[in-house]
């Protein structure tokens, strides 16, 4: 009789296994091109909140997640298009973590997205455009907009006494949308933008870009590019060349690989990138350095809010199916609810399975606002003897 209820009791947990949902998540992000040198750690923020949740066992009644990786390539829009839809028709994600780049997601948004119907969350990209983009309320993000980031660097310039700078982008979404909104702010508070250039990606010499900045002048350079491409390239031109000995970094050129490349030439060069010292900000370092992977890098604590985002939508949502749970990613960023902290996942399934609300604060204190995007915080930094340090949050 014993052995007859062990055999029906382990049938029973198989039958409960084979049931078992099995979610995927596209993790959609650059791992070739200007920014592959953090997008390990980004994935692997996005796979740490995944790895919880089938620790826990409880998402939808014991579903499974699997991360799918594919390259947007952060710039080629057809490769990162094609990519998207093998992840959607091939492998047949419920939604995709991504993707990093805003010319590319602004790509997969309308023609893979959209005609599809999956949710996208981007944990870093940042143009202005996109806030206003048709989405059909399927498009989130857990980076600001660079809106926000034009009138944060302007504060950093200002409280430094810097009045007139030079400025040169990468010609694309991202760059444009950038270079517009920080002239905008810093022009307006007083500043002089004594120039202002468009760079390509790719390119072996950047001589005439930094001649033309250097003829114009300015106390500092702004380089509102990729640390991996064109922007390691002006920088590095204009150090050889003396034309300018302090560079003001956007949130796409902090990265420890071109504080390696370049060395002591970016000594008291500072600039900003999406970041808190909120109390999940610790937790999730801590869980990123268990985990072999550093924390503070650029949009890793960005890319675990996105994956956890998804995953608790759907649970509040009863199910996997885009369609339900894109109207819950909103209810559950945001107040009121219990807040629900980076290593907390469990235990905010178990509160939405009993009918309650949260309030997912997470690695980054997630606050979604109108257009679906984050509200927006920045670490200030400062590069000094090889290290990128922090110099306070705004």
């Amino acid at each position: 009789m014993k052995k007859l209820l062990l055999a029906t009791a382990a049938g029973a947990l198989l039958a409960g296994s084979a049931s078992a949902e099995e979610i995927k998540i596209g993790i959609e992000l650059g791992f070739t091109g200007p920014l592959e040198s953090i997008t390990p750690a980004m994935a692997q923020g996005a796979e740490l909140a995944i790895a919880e949740v089938n620790a826990a066992g409880t998402l939808l009644d014991g579903a499974m997640v699997t991360g799918i990786r594919a390259d947007s390539t952060c710039v080629d829009a057809a490769v990162a298009v094609a990519n998207a839809e093998k992840l959607v028709t091939g492998d047949h994600v419920n939604a995709i973590m991504g993707a990093d780049c805003s010319g590319v997601t602004g790509a997969i948004l309308q023609q893979v997205a959209r005609p599809n119907g999956i949710v996208m969350i981007s944990p870093s990209a940042t143009s202005p455009a996109l806030s206003t983009a048709e989405d059909d309320g399927l498009f989130f993000r857990t980076a600001p907009s660079d809106a926000r980031q034009g009138v944060v660097m302007t504060e950093v310039l200002m409280d430094r006494g810097i009045k007139s700078v030079a400025l040169t982008y990468t010609n694309n979404d991202y760059g444009k949308g950038l270079a517009d909104a920080f002239q905008a702010a810093f022009e307006a508070a007083g500043g002089t933008v004594t120039i202002s250039v468009p760079h390509e990606d790719g390119k072996a010499d950047y001589s005439a870009e930094v001649a033309s900045l250097a003829s114009a002048g300015g106390e500092v350079l702004v380089v509102a590019g990729y640390t991996d491409q064109g922007g390691k390239g002006i920088i590095q031109n204009a150090i050889d060349t003396g034309a300018f000995e302090t560079f003001v970094l956007p949130d796409g050129m902090v990265g420890q690989q071109l504080v390696d490349d370049i060395g002591a030439g970016l000594n008291g060069s500072f600039g900003q990138y999406p970041g808190t010292d909120s109390q999940g900000a610790e937790i999730f370092q801590g869980l990123a350095s268990a985990a072999g992977f550093d924390g503070t890098s650029a949009f890793a604590p960005e890319s675990y809010d996105a994956a956890a985002l998804i995953m608790l939508a759907m649970q509040a949502a009863g199910s996997s199916a885009s369609a339900d749970f894109a109207s819950k990613v909103m209810d559950v960023a945001n107040a009121p609810g219990v807040e629900i902290f980076p290593g907390e996942l469990a235990k905010a399934i178990e509160l939405l399975k009993a009918g309650e609300d949260i309030d997912y604060v997470g690695a980054t204190a997630v606050e979604l606002i109108g257009p679906g995007e984050s509200a927006g915080n920045y670490r200030e930094i400062e590069i000094q003897d090889g290290v990128i340090n922090t110099v306070r949050f705004r």
